[in-house]
């Protein structure tokens, strides 16, 4: 099956923004968060980065992953209390890329 241009563009998209977020993991507000606070972002932040690669392959596993990690971003914001109001922006492309994973679902690959 050809991958649908959507999926093309969501995944250019989201190579660009893990590229982007990835020098967050190193930054002194994650660090003063704990000790393992920046290991647990930048695995947030590498499940990221592996789920647009199984998008982009249109395998089942990497939209999965996808939602499990924006959970999981959602999840370390909230109990960090770091959620901040540019925060949005993230979110709102990240409901709309797992609304529009969910119209090419049926059509993903199952197996790995």
């Amino acid at each position: 099956m050809k991958r649908p241009l959507i999926l093309s563009i969501i995944c250019v998209i989201g190579f660009l923004w893990v590229v982007i977020t990835f020098p967050g993991v190193f930054s002194p507000s994650v660090k003063k968060l704990g000790v393992f606070m920046p290991a647990i972002y930048g695995l947030i932040v590498a499940a990221t980065f592996i789920s647009f690669i199984g998008v982009w392959h249109l395998k089942r596993w990497g939209m999965e992953l996808y939602a499990i990690s924006f959970f999981c971003k959602m999840l370390f914001f909230i109990l960090t209390k770091t959620f901040e109001i540019t925060s949005i922006a993230g979110v709102v492309f990240s409901v709309w890329f797992i609304i529009t994973y969910l119209f090419f679902y049926k059509k993903m690959d199952a197996n790995l």
